[in-house]
């Protein structure tokens, strides 16, 4: 089975039992919040990960971390159970999918924004709203720095790609000089 029926089908379970009590975006923060401890903690993650040491050997070492963490019962369940299904390893996969549905039940989207210079507090709100009339759904974004871009933006919105930087322009330029367009 692919890692992306593995991802689909656990969060569709925890997601499934979260609507039933009302705590799905608590089992969400929670996922998430493991997924950071195991990124800052890769050595914890290589072990619970790692099928060379026995189930209950790894069972300790997560036992330990959860005994330590604040995350809901379920969330300590479910980890449990990943552990001993041997499919631990997929949890930062099964917390994106799981983000995904929940965004999905929230009409929520996410965007990755991409700039030749950061953006100021102002004008991202306004590219916020701009967005969120566009989709009609509340947009929350992730902006990194690109300075090959020269300049502008570029917005991805699922597989929507919004191209305004100037490189894309050059290149557009580039293609109509090419074919003769301006004589």
């Amino acid at each position: 089975m692919s890692g992306s029926k593995i991802s689909r089908r656990y969060s569709k379970a925890l997601l499934s039992l979260g609507q039933q009590d009302g705590q799905y975006e608590a089992y969400g923060k929670g996922l998430q919040a493991f997924v950071e401890y195991c990124k800052a903690n890769p050595e914890f993650y290589a072990v619970i990960s790692n099928k060379i040491f026995s189930v209950e050997d790894r069972k300790k070492v997560l036992d330990f971390v959860l005994g330590k963490s604040e995350f809901p019962l379920m969330v300590n369940n479910f980890l449990k159970l990943l552990l001993e299904k041997n499919r631990i390893g997929a949890i930062p996969d099964i917390t994106e999918h799981y983000a995904t549905l929940t965004d999905a039940l929230s009409n929520v989207t996410r965007a990755d924004i991409l700039t030749a210079k950061p953006l100021k507090t102002q004008a991202l709100e306004k590219l916020k709203k701009t967005l969120s009339d566009l989709t009609s759904k509340e947009v929350r974004f992730e902006v990194k720095v690109d300075e090959s871009l020269i300049g502008g933006l570029v917005v991805k919105i699922g597989d929507l790609v919004l191209d305004g930087s100037v490189k894309a322009q050059l290149e557009g330029l580039k293609e109509s000089l090419k074919r003769g367009e301006y004589n």
